[in-house]
This record gives structure tokens, C-alpha cells and sequence, in this order.
């Protein structure tokens, strides 16, 4: 015959039992109900075939069809129709990382801009997430504003990634990276023959013009 001892151990043996197992599963069940972290993005493969300046590209996909392809987000000194102060730089960057490569193009909400471009976010390799680290590392509109080759440039409604690329473009400032760092006596190196002595330049944006640019009459004279 089992003692009432025994049968109070098997009833709280069962117990514990019944409770660990029913712990058990419901960690299961909200483990299972979590969301996946993987955020997927769209993106169309393409080769770049040609690189008009740092922000500008043309590209063609696997149906042979080219698109020309304008960087959503971001803005590099001129290089083609005027020679701003960077600009070939810029030009120049982009082409040593992009012409002839494989690239990621990744739309937003607005997919051509009124000159017909293809407006992009150019992944160099297909993001594993989307976040800090990967942006950093595999997107090169964001590349451009880290290394100071380019400006955050934001037009509605393409800013999906508008406020990550505030942090990189501060991130430049700071560090005096690239176009941040030019001061008038730079501008010497980036002379053509028959350009003028000297540029006419925002204190707070660090962009410059020459003084023969329209834009150039549009600073203000505190900001000179």
C-alpha cells in the first residue's frame, strides 16, 4: 500500500510536471508568433555601363534595355556642365567604385524624376537587413555622404532613408571629409584655364560657386 507521504510527493511531482510543460509551450508559441527581423527589399540587378559624373550613372539590365540613373537622396558637385570645386572628384570616386560593376538598384515611392531619370539607391551587395551597419557598408548614395563626396539632397517623397543619411552627412561635417574640408585657397587645384580666381562660397553649406553662377547670387552676405 503507498503511504499518504508517497502519494503527496507524486501529486506535487505531477503538478510541477503539468506546470513546466505548459511553461514550455507557451515559450514556444511566442517564440514561433515573433515577427521575422529580415526586412525584405526589392531590388532589380543591373550592370553600370557608363558614369556621367558622382551622382549620375547609366546602367543596363538583363533585358539589354539601359536606363540612365539618377542617386535618390544625395547631391555631388557638378562635373559636366560646370566644374564646381570636388566635382571631379566626385566623378571620379564613383566611377573607380561603379563603372562596369554589378549593382542593386533599390526604387522608392516616386521612380523618375521629371528628366525621365531612373531615380535609385544603389546597393553595391543585396543587404542581408536594413540597417545602420548595412546602409554603412553596402549602400552608395550613403558611401557618398560618409566620405564627403556628396550632400544630402531630399526630395518628396523618395525619404525612405532621409534620416539615416542626416547622421552620415553630420558624421562628414564633423570630420572635414572631403567637400567639407575645402577652403578657398583648395579651389586653386580644381582651375581650368580661363576660370576665375576665386569662388564664391556658403559658410554653413560649404558649397561653392563660381562668381559668374547664378546660384552665386543667391547667397546671402552674411553667409559669404
Amino acid at each position: 500500500m503507498i503511504s499518504i507521504t508517497t502519494k503527496r510527493k507524486l501529486l506535487v511531482f505531477l503538478l510541477t510536471a503539468v506546470l513546466l510543460f505548459s511553461l514550455a509551450g507557451c515559450i514556444l508559441s511566442q517564440d514561433t508568433n515573433q515577427p521575422n527581423t529580415k526586412v525584405e527589399v526589392n531590388l532589380i540587378k543591373a550592370k553600370v555601363t557608363k558614369v556621367v559624373d558622382g551622382d549620375t550613372i547609366y546602367v543596363k539590365f538583363g533585358n539589354e534595355r539601359e536606363e540612365k540613373v539618377r542617386f535618390i537622396g544625395v547631391d555631388t558637385p557638378e562635373s559636366t556642365i560646370r566644374i564646381d570645386p570636388y566635382g571631379k572628384e566626385a566623378a571620379a570616386y564613383t566611377k573607380s567604385q561603379l563603372y562596369g560593376k554589378d549593382v542593386w538598384l533599390e526604387l522608392d515611392v516616386q521612380e523618375r524624376d521629371k528628366y525621365g531619370r531612373l531615380l535609385a539607391y544603389i546597393w553595391l551587395s543585396p543587404p542581408v537587413n536594413v540597417n545602420d551597419t548595412e546602409i554603412r557598408n553596402k549602400m552608395f548614395n550613403a558611401i557618398l555622404l560618409l566620405e564627403g563626396y556628396a550632400q544630402i539632397m531630399t526630395v518628396p517623397p523618395n525619404i525612405k532613408y532621409v534620416d539615416y543619411f542626416r547622421v552620415y552627412q553630420q558624421e562628414a561635417r564633423e570630420q572635414n571629409k572631403g567637400l567639407w574640408g575645402l577652403n578657398t585657397d583648395d579651389n586653386k587645384s580644381s582651375r581650368t584655364s580661363g576660370d576665375p580666381e576665386y569662388y564664391i562660397g556658403n559658410k554653413e553649406s560649404k558649397i561653392f560657386h563660381r562668381p559668374d553662377c547664378p546660384w552665386s547670387q543667391k547667397i546671402a552676405p552674411q553667409k559669404n
